[in-house]
């Protein structure tokens, strides 16, 4: 499963806002659940979102702090 896959922003739904592919459910929905509770809770209240991709955005926001601390080492 690909980003663009799992992760669409389209101005037709919730304004351009990112949300899961095939769904309404924003992204950052996933990140507010993660920060008060659970990924099963999460997909518990959102079943139109798979755990598959739930994963990956996890995995690619993951990726993306890495980058960032990777390159902030660089400079700092």
């Amino acid at each position: 499963m690909t980003a663009k896959e799992v992760i669409v922003v389209d101005p037709e739904v919730l304004g351009g806002t990112p949300v899961f592919g095939g769904t309404r459910v924003a992204i950052q929905t996933l990140f507010d659940y993660l920060e008060a509770s659970s990924l099963d809770d999460f997909l518990e209240g959102y079943p139109s979102v798979s755990r598959q991709q739930a994963e990956v955005v996890i995995e690619l926001a993951s990726n993306l702090l890495n980058t960032f601390s990777t390159q902030y080492e660089g400079i700092a």
